[in-house]
């Protein structure tokens, strides 16, 4: 018996996969919506000023280069956590890692594909009983025909069991792991878990005794900014929830429109961006000092 903490806390999460190649090429291996002969070979971590900057959500973020088993090369983006505004921003920020491609190479045919992992705490599709779903665009009418260069991965875990998949592999343990290690508990991890070596040694990075006074305030100060983050939504569905909504739309405009000011972009690539009017952006940035 051992005491754990959670792997689905941000801080957690970026010293299991962050720091672990061959922990996290066979997590992305398990998850990614690879046809079955296509896997994950190698890794290489981007630089910290590759990643975007969102707002208490630096150390749940982790972008790889990888590339699979015939040479293709591409990136993987994996976040965890879910919020109204949080949504608004997956887009824009997937598109973002993209585009800093061109800064280096400047032609558009030798950019990589980005793919979004998102492991969700939340449930935000009520209308299915899915859990694993997979966003990317096609042409309408003949799903076949597809632009690969964006691609959406979201996991909804308190919809996964390990009853709900036929396939009883790595898929089912990297999210029991994730479901089952429950923080701050004294618990026996399953047999089944324990006897495969990467989920062993995730959950060993997972223990308390392997935690420092600093690691573990960070890990504190983390869960802080998640409630604090789930306070303002909730303070925001009691004024109506399509107030609050809207709320939620527009601070996670603004803080687009911010990030993009801060990033070189025009105005006129900002307000395509975002929907909203030259003037609007405009006003955002002089009521935040910008301009």
């Amino acid at each position: 018996m051992g005491r754990y903490l959670d792997p689905c806390n941000g801080f957690t999460f970026n010293r299991i996969f962050g720091k672990h190649p061959e922990l996290t090429i066979s997590f992305l291996n398990a998850l990614m919506p690879f046809e079955e002969e296509r896997h994950i070979t190698n890794i290489e971590y981007l630089p910290i000023e590759q990643i975007r900057n969102i707002p208490a959500k630096e150390d749940a973020l982790i972008d790889v280069r990888c590339k699979d088993n015939e040479g293709r090369e591409f990136i993987v983006e994996i976040q965890i956590h879910w919020n109204n505004v949080f949504s608004y921003k997956l887009a824009f920020n997937a598109s973002k890692v993209y585009v800093k491609q061109l800064n280096k190479i400047e032609i558009y045919e030798y950019s990589l594909p980005v793919y979004v992992l998102c492991i969700v705490d939340d449930i935000f599709d009520k209308e299915t009983s899915k859990y694993y779903h997979h966003y990317k665009t096609i042409y309408y009418g003949d799903s076949s025909r597809a632009i690969e260069d964006l691609e959406f991965i979201m996991i909804e875990l308190p919809k996964f069991t390990s009853e709900n998949i036929e396939e009883k592999g790595m898929t089912t343990l990297w999210l029991r792991f994730l479901k089952e290690i429950e923080g701050e508990k004294y618990i026996v991890p399953a047999p089944e878990l324990m006897e495969n070596e990467y989920i062993r040694q995730a959950i060993a990075l997972c223990s308390m005794s392997r935690f420092t006074d600093a690691e573990w305030d960070a890990y504190e100060n983390y869960w802080d900014i998640i409630r604090t983050e789930k306070s303002i939504i909730h303070e925001g569905r009691t004024e109506g929830l399509a107030e609050g909504l809207e709320k939620g739309r527009r601070e996670g405009l603004e803080n687009v429109v911010v990030k993009s000011f801060e990033n070189n972009l025009s105005f006129e690539i900002i307000s395509s961006i975002t929907g909203l009017s030259k003037e609007d952006v405009i006003s955002i940035l002089e009521r935040y000092k910008l301009i």
